[in-house]
């Protein structure tokens, strides 16, 4: 009786993200030619929780015409900034059997750019990636060429944002597949970024497990090593690479249905909170974001109520 009861549970939660895509889910990412009113922007994107490319949102910035990697280096070339190294591209991501952290370095953002040029070799993946407001707290100089907001989503959300961060990469650089609990504004200034994409409804679909956390050190060699936090609680995380999944440890995720999209430069992707992503980027890539706290509301309840049948049931 009792495994019957659970088998219908995880038919339901098999059956739930086809119906919810079917409902509201687009098959592709929708663009929109101009920034939409606070209330279109709330009624149509945040409240759906949908994603879309915004065109045309940022041609008021200076930052637009005037950040190259030659501006860096003349206007915070001597600024140190903190920089995310990992031996492969890959900072807060699983390898093997732990959830790896990048080792963390103070580089005067000259020799960043000098590696990115090519002048200059640094052992591993240099990635400008601190998310802690990185922009007002460590480039502060660069603040006057972009806005400290975006005034229709602030006003649409109702609270300014939380974080406004400085991307700054090598295209070897990638994000693992993971979710957020912010309203993201994701602002391309230089290049173009590489989106994967899923709604939380996916969920059954995609795997998680626990991992010891480690975080890589970078010997006077030039050489990584792990080195285990071992005072820390054990992290879920998601093991599985999107572009290479593993189905024959993950059958499920062959289910799942990602959408994919490229935000260029001066475009504006709104990403929802619990969306689950994957990011890559051209060589270079120079991109801001803004992170505003999503309401812990009845849609939260509910994506916390999925998680953890998908948890409870074993589907995943």
């Amino acid at each position: 009786m009792a495994e019957a009861a659970l088998d219908a549970v995880r038919r339901e939660l098999r059956e739930f993200p086809v119906a919810a895509r079917e409902l509201s889910v687009p098959l592709a990412v929708p663009y929109l030619d101009e920034p939409p009113s606070p209330l279109h922007f709330y009624r149509d994107w945040v409240c759906p929780n949908r994603p879309c490319i915004i065109r045309n949102a940022l041609q008021h910035w200076p930052a637009l015409r005037k950040w190259s990697l030659p501006y860096l280096r003349a206007t915070v070339g001597s600024t140190e900034v903190s920089v995310a190294v990992t031996p492969d591209g890959y900072a807060d991501a699983v390898r093997g059997d732990r959830f790896v952290m990048p080792a963390e370095r103070r580089l005067p953002l000259s020799h960043v750019l000098d590696v990115l040029e090519g002048r200059a070799q640094h052992p591993g993946v240099l990635y400008v990636q601190k998310q802690c407001s990185n922009l007002p707290t460590e480039l502060p100089q660069l603040l006057p060429d972009v806005e400290p907001h975006v005034p229709w989503a602030s006003e649409a959300l109702g609270k300014m944002p939380d974080a406004v961060n400085f991307w700054l990469g090598e295209a070897a650089a990638v994000t693992s597949l993971h979710k957020d609990h912010y309203e993201n504004l994701y602002c391309v200034v230089s290049g173009e970024k590489h989106f994967l994409l899923h709604p939380p409804s996916d969920r059954p679909f995609i795997p998680y497990e626990l991992y010891t956390q480690a975080t890589y050190q970078l010997t006077e060699e030039g050489s990584f090593r792990m080195v285990d936090e071992e005072a820390m609680e054990k992290v879920p995380w998601i093991p599985l690479d999107p572009l290479a999944p593993d189905l024959a440890r993950y059958p499920s995720y062959c289910q799942a249905q990602a959408l994919r999209c490229t935000v260029r430069a001066g475009e504006m992707l709104y990403l929802p909170a619990l969306w689950f992503h994957h990011v890559q980027q051209s060589h270079g890539c120079i991109a801001v974001n803004f992170w505003y706290d999503m309401e812990y509301d009845l849609k939260y309840s509910y994506f916390q109520l999925l998680d953890s049948l998908t948890k409870v049931s074993g589907l995943n």
